[in-house]
This record gives structure tokens, sequence and C-alpha cells, in this order.
């Protein structure tokens, strides 16, 4: 609803400005605040049909023609400048109205016809051989540009039209950890679409071109917080399949400290020393929801699923799912036969001790066996290492592990939940920061917008993010869900890839412009 009602007061802004410039050009201004027919006078205005105006109704290509016929408009009133089109393209209703209220500005005449057939005098007197007429037609001509115009253009277009294309349709990413090995590896470079699951409109206004939330060597963040717009995605191609890796935000990504090697949160700053160590005296930072950082898991459960993970094997609603070919999880080995050289070849990390940390897939357990038969492999026990999980609250769910985890429901949109001490624990931050609503707990009553609930029913839905490398990740997990609004693409292929994510170990070539997403 925000967002409908800032396009509204936008239109009306636009309409206002039309309203006051059209009778310049001879145009009842009454014409202006008609929505259809303000746009096809608009569009003769330059000297388009109009009908031209029918490609406004197409969503991302009418920013591009909206744009367009905004520069043209203020060209056939001679507004040839650099400026000029500058301004039409960052807020066109300020300058119509500048030039609707100016006492000297005048319509001259469709812009268009005019740039066209001044180039075909031109072109005309190329033919002819008139060198004189064409060096006066092209010293007088009132649509040449500089050089350094013609460059500034060209490279203000390129980098908008790639911030464009990277902000609503495709972008590129670089896997930088190993939590989704062996499916997904350090070094491969993604193409991520945003159209499949609904382009998601950019929430922060002010921001740095082609950069995501930190400017590099400076360190700091890229783009301002306000103003900023509301959340607001356009009907996706697509829904979110179950197995299917995901890119997102990092749902608790809103409050971190920044460390040379990744972002912590302030619960992980507060819980764990070596996080403390690592952010030193870093400042706390804020980020809005396009703003977190990008993380890609596999979507494993979606919402309305129950799941469970039962001795490392994930059950959805009660069934086991089938797992990805290269599901990966630590083991610890103990061999005096193995050719160390051919299992670093085999693609295995190899720790400095030999014996743990391995993070293996089944076949590539089945390919140690062969290589050593007295071999001994065993399954790493996680136990230990599982205090850090979500919910967070040992009282009610201090049994789970990485590898028995849950039962958890995963929250649906317009599904209702009972409140009580468990379910809270789960739920809060989905209810308070997820859903936006004013949460409170008081004498041992849940205040959900001022009102005592008893229960709470979910504003949208959710997903539980796993890696393939189930005991090298973290994932839902450690941070519990991803909401709905933080989701940001599919990925679609591995365009390139390099060995061990440093180009100087070579380039995987097998892998170049395989699938993404597949299981396999």
């Amino acid at each position: 609803m925000s967002i409908l009602i800032f396009l509204i007061i936008s239109y009306l802004f636009l309409s206002v400005s039309l309203y006051l410039l059209f009778p310049k050009a001879g145009v009842d201004a009454i014409k202006g605040l008609i929505p259809g027919v303000n746009f096809a006078e608009w569009a003769k205005l330059i000297g388009r049909k109009p009908t031209y105006a029918l490609w406004l109704l197409f969503p991302i290509v009418n920013i591009f023609i909206f744009c367009g016929m905004a520069v043209d408009l203020v060209r056939s009133f001679d507004k040839l400048g650099f400026i000029h089109s500058a301004i039409a393209v960052i807020y066109a209703p300020a300058i119509f109205t500048s030039i609707a209220l100016s006492k000297d500005d005048k319509y001259d005449s469709p812009n268009l016809p005019r740039e066209e057939a001044y180039k075909q005098q031109i072109d005309e007197a190329i033919k002819a051989g008139k060198t004189r007429q064409v060096e006066k037609l092209i010293k007088n001509n009132p649509y040449r540009k500089s050089p350094i115009r013609e460059w500034t253009e060209a490279i203000v277009f390129a980098v908008f039209a790639a911030a464009f294309i990277r902000m609503f349709l495709l972008e590129a990413y670089k896997i930088p950890t190993p939590s989704m090995e062996g499916s997904l590896l350090v070094g491969d470079f993604l193409f991520v679409s945003k159209a499949h699951y609904g382009i998601r409109t950019p929430m922060t206004v002010i921001q740095f071109p082609l950069l995501h939330n930190t400017i590099p060597v400076l360190g700091t963040e890229s783009y301002l917080e306000e103003p900023s717009l509301p959340y607001f995605r356009l009907p996706a191609l697509e829904s979110i399949d179950r197995n299917e890796p995901i890119v997102f935000n990092w749902p608790v990504g809103d409050s971190v400290y920044l460390s040379p090697s990744r972002s912590y949160t302030a619960f992980q700053v507060k819980t764990n020393p070596e996080a403390k160590r690592d952010v030193g005296n870093a400042p706390l930072i804020t980020r809005p929801i396009d703003k977190k950082d990008h993380y890609i898991k596999r979507c494993i459960a979606i919402a309305g699923d129950s799941l469970e993970v039962r001795n490392r094997q994930v059950y959805i609603n009660g069934q086991p799912v089938t797992n990805p070919k290269n599901l990966q999880y630590m083991y610890q080995i103990k061999s005096n036969g193995l050719n160390w050289k051919k299992v670093q070849d085999m693609g295995i990390q190899v720790p400095q001790n030999k014996v743990v940390p391995f993070y293996l897939s089944d076949h590539q357990v089945e390919a140690l066996k062969q290589m050593d038969p007295n071999i001994q492999i065993e399954h790493f026990d996680m136990s230990p290492y599982s205090s850090g999980l979500f919910p967070h609250d040992a009282q009610h769910f201090g049994n789970w592990t990485v590898d028995n985890y849950g039962p958890i429901y995963i929250p649906k949109k317009g599904a209702t939940v009972a409140l009580n001490p468990e379910t809270i624990a789960l739920y809060r931050r989905v209810i308070d920061v997820y859903d936006r609503n004013d949460f409170k707990e008081e004498n041992g009553q849940y205040i959900i917008n001022g009102v005592p609930s008893t229960t709470y029913t979910f504003k949208q839905d959710y997903f539980w993010a796993m890696g393939d490398n189930r005991h090298n990740s973290e994932d839902s997990r450690a941070w519990g869900f991803v909401p709905h609004d933080h989701i940001v693409g599919k990925p679609l292929f591995i365009w390139f890839s390099t060995k061990n994510g440093d180009m100087s170990n070579g380039i995987n070539w097998n892998r170049i412009f395989t699938s993404a997403y597949k299981m396999d």
C-alpha cells in the first residue's frame, strides 16, 4: 500500500507539471490531468505516435521509455544542455514546471523529427561532396555534443544500464565460502535471476552504483538508509521449490559488526569470544533489508512445512527428503596408505593433521576406501559443537544438535500458532522484526500492537535454508527462518569458476556454463 501511495503522489506531481506545460505547446491544459491522454499528447509533442505511450505499461521497460520521453520533451523546448537532460531523467516534474513558469522558454517543435532532419541534411551534403556545406552544418549543429559530453553520457548510460540490470533482472555473484560444497564451490561465479521469484523493487534510494553494501578499500557503507521506499515485489514467474538453491539477504544481518573476514551479528559478538576478537573496536552498523549481506543456501523447507533432522537425515512433514548427490559431512580419517596428492586432486581439502576435519560426500568416502582398504572413516560427533543453535533457548531446546534438530514448523502466511514460552522462542523475531509488529512481554503476557495475545497469525511466508556442506555451513540452524521479503533470486548457471577461489590455481573448465541448481 505504501509503494502505491508513493507512485500515486509522484504521478500527481507529474500530471500537474504537464497541466502547466501543455499550454505552451498549444495543448489544452486539462489534457495534462487526464490519465492516458496526457502521455499520448506528450508522445505527439516529441514527434512520436500516441500509441508509443503504451510502452509505459510494460514494467522495467517503462523506466527507459519514460526517461527518453522526458529528455525529448525538454529538448523540444530547446533545452539541449546536458544539465537539462540530467534533470529530466532525475526528476522530470521539476524541469517541466520550471519551463512552464519561465517567460523565456517556448515550445519549438517536436524534437525527434528536427534532429533527424538536421542529420539528413548533413548526410545529403556528404553524399553530394559539398565539403564546405558539411563543415558549416556541423559547426552550426545545435544538437552537437562535445567529446566530453559524448563520453560522459556514454559512461552514465552504461553505468545506469548495468545498475538497472543488476538491480532488477540479473546479478553476478561469487561463492566465497565452502558452505555449499560439493554442489557450489568456492570460486564459482553465478548469474542469479531476480525475476523468477518476483522482482523486488529497491528500498534503499541513495546508493553507490554497482556496489552492494560496502565501498572497497574504504570499508564504509555504500548507501544512505534514508530516504527509503517500502517493500514491494512484482508477481513471480515461479514459486520457490524445496531443494533449490536460493539467494537471500542474511535475515539477522540488520545490526552487524564488520571484521576483515566477514560480518558478525551483535548476538554473535556478545556470545562468541572469537567473533569479539575478530571485530575488535569496529562500530555497530545497521542495515536495511536490501543491504544485508547476500547468502546462498539450499531451500530445504517451504512455508507450512514441518522440518526435522534425525541422525543427519532431513525429514519434511515426516518423510525423508532426497539428498543432493554431493551432500557433505565432516569425517575423521585414520590411514597410513593414502596418497595425499591424489586425495587433493579429487577436490578434497586435506587438513594439516590429516585426521580431522575432512568434509566428504558419499562418493568421496567410497573413493577413499578403494584407495586404502584399511582406512578408518568415521562421522565426526557434532554434539559438543551445537550450543549456538536457533532458537537459542537451552531450557526448551537444549537437546537439539546439528545432526538431530527439530521438529520445527516453518511459518506460512495466514497460519496461526499458539503463543507460549516454547513457541515464543521460535517466533519472537518473526513477530517483532520480520513481520514488523510492536511486540512486548509483560507480566507473563505477550503484547502485540498493544493487545494481549495468546495466538499469532503470520503476515508472510518463510523458508528454511541449509548448506550442502552440512557440518561447515552457518545456516537456518544458526539463525532461523528466511522471510519472503528477504528473497533475492534464483541461481541460474555458473559462468566462470576458479580453483579454490584463486585464479593462480587455475580454472575449473568443466564447471563453466553448468547449472547452479541441480541436485546431481
